[in-house]
């Protein structure tokens, strides 16, 4: 039997978790439930001997963290494709199909998301191998959740009896709640988990007949693509001609071919705040407590400090209070689906807050911004060890840089000279510098940034270890 070739999707935002999970580091790559994050948690699922070793579809911009989260944890991948825009899981799809056909035509694909719980990962290994052999022999299997009530926020999967692998005969995109009770009383629907198995050429056919046009726009982005360090970056201009299209809606609602399998593993797609309250243990009260936090006749919520500050409550029953350094949420339980609509509302007002977290992760370590008023900023900078900044300068900007922690190489001008602890160093504007941390150990320094302009796009950059260009994240 040959083994299943993983593909794991790593395009979301979560913006139903905000303001935890954020676009510029999203719920995939957060330990929500404890412990790894949930992309992590994919890759362990995939210890058992049918999978082959994993590739990665991600979004361009977190393409450091999920090579960092797999060598984290010590999981080989064997690539990772980089899709230079967003346009959902039909494209991402093809990708995958057009990719593995190169090697071989007939390899078997398992699609997954990266931000699932499965409890059972040997339950889950053994639902894949109930599909391999419809999935050999030309079908495209999908696996189905069976609902444990009349849930409107998922999509719905009608199947025929039959044995396992089932006939598929319909698929419902978010029915409505009186809808969706008659599937959960006719017994025949499934939630939809959007994890797919087929054969590459198989779906590349499926495409021919039903979305040529993304067939053709996706062979372009991958003919065009380009190896940069350990990544393959489909070519932009030609994966922008992709409709941002579900596979659901592209290929699964109109071909004949379709199977379901079962997954009797346990699954939650953590789509909201309310999912993993009901993950997560609880007092004697019915409430989940996360960080420093206070509670007093409060009930049945889920309160949670992220990064440290005291969060109190008291009084309230069947809440959601979140809060991180930047922005805190309060909302009902029966509101959560609504956090969306907010981050929305964010982003047309320009609000950072919508986008990035107050620690901004970049492939040499992060920056955190601490005080910043009229010509004057200050940050908290760490550079992970062998790591090291761009060669830039600054048109607007002068930078003080103090070492608090571990010792670091600057180049500064001309000069290139070491800094230990609580030694500094002045940047005037316009010259070239750069941070390089030598050690073994995390270096921490704080920047003092004073001038007329203080945004992140004044930069220049000359020189750079992670291939970054200047229209990418700079420092």
């Amino acid at each position: 039997m040959p083994k299943v070739h993983p593909v794991i999707l790593s395009g979301g935002s979560g913006t139903r978790l905000w303001p935890w999970s954020r676009k510029a580091y999203p719920k995939q790559f957060l330990p929500l439930t404890g412990g790894n994050s949930l992309f992590q948690q994919t890759l362990l699922r995939l210890d058992d001997a049918a999978f082959a070793t994993p590739s990665i579809l991600c979004n361009n911009d977190h393409r450091f963290l999920a090579a960092e989260q797999a060598a984290a944890i010590a999981r080989p991948v064997d690539t990772i494709i980089l899709e230079p825009v967003g346009r959902n899981t039909a494209p991402a799809a093809l990708i995958a199909a057009l990719h593995a056909a190169r090697l071989d035509e007939r390899r078997l694909l398992l699609l997954l998301p990266s931000d699932h719980v499965v409890s059972d990962a040997a339950g889950f290994a053994r639902s894949v191998r109930r599909g391999m052999q419809a999935a050999q022999a030309g079908h495209i299997v999908t696996f189905g959740i069976r609902p444990t009530g009349p849930e409107t926020g998922y999509g719905y999967i009608a199947t025929e009896d039959g044995d396992v692998p089932l006939r598929v005969s319909a698929f419902t995109e978010k029915p409505s709640r009186q809808t969706a009770q008659a599937y959960l009383e006719a017994g025949n629907h499934y939630w939809n988990a959007g994890m797919f198995l087929f054969r590459a050429d198989a779906m590349i056919a499926a495409f021919r007949t039903h979305a040529p046009r993304i067939l053709c726009a996706c062979r372009a982005a991958l003919e065009k693509a380009r190896e940069d360090l350990d990544f393959l970056r489909l070519d932009k201009a030609a994966y922008e001609q992709c409709p941002a299209i579900s596979l659901d809606y592209a290929i699964m609602e109109k071909a004949g071919n379709i199977r379901c399998v079962p997954l009797d593993s346990g699954w939650d797609d953590l789509g909201a705040w309310p999912a993993i309250w009901r993950m997560m243990d609880k007092d004697g009260c019915g409430n989940v407590a996360r960080g420093d936090v206070m509670l007093r006749d409060t009930r049945d919520s889920y309160v949670h400090s992220v990064d440290g500050a005291c969060l109190s409550v008291i009084g309230l029953e069947g809440i959601l209070a979140v809060a991180t350094k930047d922005a805190v949420l309060v909302a009902s339980r029966d509101h959560a689906q609504d956090v969306g609509k907010l981050v929305e509302e964010l982003k047309a007002q320009g609000r950072s807050e919508a986008i990035m977290h107050a620690r901004v992760y970049r492939p040499w370590g992060w920056y955190e911004k601490l005080a910043a008023g009229e010509r004057f900023q200050v940050k908290t900078l760490m550079v992970k060890p062998g790591a090291k900044l761009s060669l830039q300068s600054h048109h607007h900007r002068a930078e003080h840089w103090v070492v608090v922690r571990g010792t670091v190489r600057v180049t500064n001008g001309e000069e290139t000279f070491l800094l230990a602890e609580n030694e500094s160093t002045y940047i005037p504007i316009g010259n070239r510098h750069r941070l390089e941390n030598p050690g073994k150990l995390p270096a921490v320094l704080i920047e003092v940034q004073s001038g007329a302009y203080l945004g992140e796009d004044d930069i220049v950059r000359y020189e750079d270890a992670y291939g970054r260009k200047e229209e990418e994240a700079p420092s």
